[in-house]
């Protein structure tokens, strides 16, 4: 039997644990770690479907608030 693990799956169950931790309790290392972290993760995802399905939605989000105040 193979253990096979994603490695975008790891990085999403480390980013999730880093930050539930309390706010007061991290040093900005601690922040700039988390920042690292989660720019890889988004590197990691940005190529598969679910990357572009968030682009998409982001994208329409952008264009609906963009024109807002256009008539």
């Amino acid at each position: 039997m193979i253990l096979t693990i994603n490695v975008a799956v790891l990085l999403a169950v480390v980013i999730v644990v880093r930050l539930r931790r309390r706010t007061e309790a991290r040093s900005r290392a601690d922040e700039r770690l988390t920042v690292a972290l989660v720019l890889v993760f988004g590197v990691l995802i940005a190529p598969t479907a679910f990357g572009r399905g968030i682009l998409d939605v982001v994208g329409q989000v952008v264009e609906g608030a963009s024109g807002v105040g256009e008539p």
